[in-house]
């Protein structure tokens, strides 16, 4: 018997050196709303794994979100149909990584980094490897925001002056002219790359945002990330971190890159559609805790370093009152600042409909000088008169001479209102701008 065994042996060790090792495959136990319940040994928060059925074609990409007991919950990135009981859940191993690089400049990609625009795929050897969900910088790891960033528009530069690094939120309804501001800033900013990520978008108005809006310079320089309304919440919650990723590749590169996410808010409700079918308790307006945790997770990542910066702008659909609405209340506490767009101003035909009064810059008076501070204070004083006198002036009740402060904000109204509004294809350098506010003051 010993010398079988001795015969035996090298050969048992021959065929174990050669034998491929199985992935541990889990099972799928049931679907429940947009969540996936399965079977999965090992599983923890975060991995990412393949759905695996005879009726489908290719696997479906799926990310484990939540744990219930023995069983892991998962979020698929992609439709259900064709998932059954004979499904299996494989675990990749693989990170949470992007591709990212100058090669998708000038292109349209998904969340997974696919191409949309119908151009070819990028080849993985030109690509390098990004954190889909990396660390913000650390506090002591970012710069003083110091230096000004041009957007190109006046109302924006000479009366909310932006800093290089800044994060600000673009609050507005729908229909106020979100989209024509956003394509002049890309249009006419000074950094270097542009990164937007449409999140929630009718596809229709993807094409005609990318086409319609940015000149073929302004796309050479651009990275699009795109999913639209009907992709599922967890492409929609990874399109913008994807955004985000390409992002800070090109700050760690040393460029000073434009981020702009449109919108914030389809992106925390996508996040409320994940929490909410894994079993989270809505608390306000029926956002889960997680979607409140998930905001500054994202909005930290922008910021300027000793290498670059990512300047970033987040479109924020508000709901009536801006102050009751829970997502709006929640962004404007995280950032630098935020522009307002008003709904009577969009009705009046006033582009870019930015509501002067309601709107702020934290960081302008860093990044101006004392004289063109003054001359911005002036312009919202004059402005906040006018405000307060229309009722006056539309009875026809104010007399002339009563208030000079009164009778200077009549007098430049009309200079101002021109100052103000700027059509879309129409650039302004900031010589410009401060040259043109010095003449409305003059």
């Amino acid at each position: 018997m010993t010398d079988e065994l001795q015969a035996i042996l090298p050969r048992l060790s021959q065929r174990l050196h050669q034998a491929q090792p199985r992935p541990l495959l889990g099972r799928l136990l049931g679907v429940r709303g947009l969540v996936i319940q399965a079977s999965l040994p090992g599983a923890r928060v975060g991995d990412q794994c393949e759905l695996l059925d005879p009726h489908r074609a290719a696997p479906l990409p799926a990310e484990v979100v939540g744990l219930d007991g023995a069983q892991a919950l998962l979020a698929p990135a992609g439709s259900l149909e064709g998932l059954s009981r004979h499904t299996a859940v494989r675990r990749t191993g693989r990170a949470q990584e992007v591709a990212v690089g100058e090669a998708l400049l000038g292109r349209v990609v998904d969340a997974f980094g696919a191409p949309l625009d119908g151009g070819p795929a990028v080849a993985a050897t030109a690509l390098s490897r990004w954190p889909l969900r990396a660390a913000p910088p650390a506090p002591f790891a970012r710069e003083p925001l110091e230096r000004p960033l041009s957007l190109g528009v006046r109302a924006i530069d000479g009366l909310l002056s932006v800093a290089q690094g800044q994060r600000l939120g673009i609050f507005g309804e729908p229909g106020v002219g979100k989209s024509s501001l956003l394509g002049s800033v890309m249009r006419h900013c000074q950094a270097e790359v542009l990164v937007i990520g449409l999140i929630g978008e009718r596809g229709r108005e993807v094409r005609d945002f990318i086409e319609g809006q940015l000149d073929a310079t302004s796309r050479a320089r651009t990275i699009a990330v795109v999913a639209t309304a009907e992709r599922p919440a967890a492409e929609r919650v990874r399109a913008a971190l994807m955004a985000t990723a390409q992002a800070e590749y090109h700050r760690a590169q040393g460029r000073h890159v434009l981020l702009l996410i449109d919108s914030l808010t389809r992106f925390a409700r996508a996040q409320r559609e994940l929490g909410l079918a894994a079993g989270e308790p809505p608390t306000r307006r029926g956002y889960p805790p997680s979607c409140f945790a998930s905001l500054p997770a994202l909005l930290e990542r922008a910021g300027a370093t000793a290498s670059g910066s990512v300047t970033a702008l987040y479109s924020v659909l508000t709901e009536g009152e801006a102050d009751l609405d829970p997502i709006a209340e929640e962004v404007r506490s995280l950032l630098d600042g935020h522009l307002v767009l008003s709904a009577t101003l969009a009705q009046r035909n006033h582009f870019p409909a930015i509501d002067i009064l309601r709107s702020r810059s934290r960081l302008m008076e860093r990044v101006v000088t004392p004289q063109q501070s003054a001359q911005a204070s002036r312009i919202r004083a004059l402005l906040a008169r006018h405000a307060d006198l229309e009722l006056v002036l539309a009875t026809g009740d104010y007399s002339p001479g009563s208030d000079a402060l009164s009778d200077e904000a009549i007098a430049r109204r009309a200079a101002i209102e021109t100052f103000l509004q700027q059509r879309a294809e129409e650039p302004s350098t900031p010589a410009a701008t401060w040259r043109h506010l010095a003449q409305v003051l003059a």
